[in-house]
């Protein structure tokens, strides 16, 4: 028979058994299937909720590019652009004089540049620029990014989803990318752009986030800066995005000298 100083310390005792087996495998539990459920977030997934955010399946859009030397000189440059599905992508320019009326057609991995007066449309590469400056014509002619890239790791940082990217195949402009992606908007905010040697070379930072209507609120604003560059910036610009239908014959090579009768 205990004793009645004893009492307090076996009830105590039994309190601390019955919360070890009930409290520590439910909080053990919790953190199991927690980790599950971050393991289980796909980045592909993701990926391609980012394409749906920020822009329609079938849309035009004004843009406005401009490059930013060192000294704080510009240049400039407001494109008209038409896009339809994931790989269709035409841009016509409407400024400087000096290019009014060029215009570019982009069909999966493959890209053109019109110009006018010249007999017919030049082949051109992801990693040239038809306006100069850190954009290259990837960055202008920007296909969705699940069609280029498949998410190889996700890591949760908080506030943010950090996808790391990889080429679907060699053609494409950078081998791989480091997204972070807000997880509230499932919009993008900064992506690292790499060669296959590893080296950074540019960043790009999505910022000004506006409605543009019918559901539709992203970014406004791209800005890009690269240490191959030093002192040097582009910027681009977003204006009237909405959502268009547009037929399979604007996006040939024909229809590159018609395009401004789309506006």
């Amino acid at each position: 028979m205990l004793k009645k100083q004893e009492l307090p310390t076996v009830r105590c005792k039994q309190l601390f058994k019955t919360v070890s087996q009930t409290i520590v495998p439910a909080v053990i539990s919790l953190c199991f299937f927690g980790t599950a459920a971050a393991l289980a977030l796909d980045g592909n997934d993701i990926l391609r909720q980012v394409d749906k955010n920020m822009q329609p399946q079938s849309y035009e859009m004004y843009r406005k590019l401009i490059n930013i030397e060192p000294d704080g000189s510009k240049k400039e440059f407001v494109l008209y652009t038409v896009k339809k599905g994931q790989d269709k992508m035409v841009a016509l320019f409407l400024s400087p004089a000096s290019e009014k009326g060029r215009s570019t057609l982009r069909l999966g991995d493959n890209m053109w540049l019109y110009i006018p007066n010249v007999g017919r449309p030049l082949r051109i590469t992801s990693l040239q620029s038809v306006v100069g400056g850190i954009f290259n014509n990837s960055d202008i002619l920007r296909l969705d990014y699940s069609v280029e890239y498949n998410a190889e790791q996700i890591t949760d940082q908080g506030d943010t989803y950090l996808l790391d990217l990889k080429a679907k195949s060699p053609s494409v402009a950078y081998n791989h990318l480091k997204m972070k992606v807000d997880k509230k908007t499932f919009l993008p905010t900064t992506i690292e752009c790499y060669a296959i040697s590893g080296m950074l070379i540019k960043t790009l930072h999505y910022t000004k986030i506006k409605d543009f209507g019918q559901g539709l609120i992203r970014p406004s604003m791209l800005e890009t800066d690269s240490p191959l560059h030093r002192g040097y910036r582009s910027v681009m610009l977003f204006a009237k995005v909405k959502k268009k239908e547009l037929p399979d014959e604007v996006f040939t090579l024909n229809y590159l000298s018609k395009v401004d009768e789309l506006r």
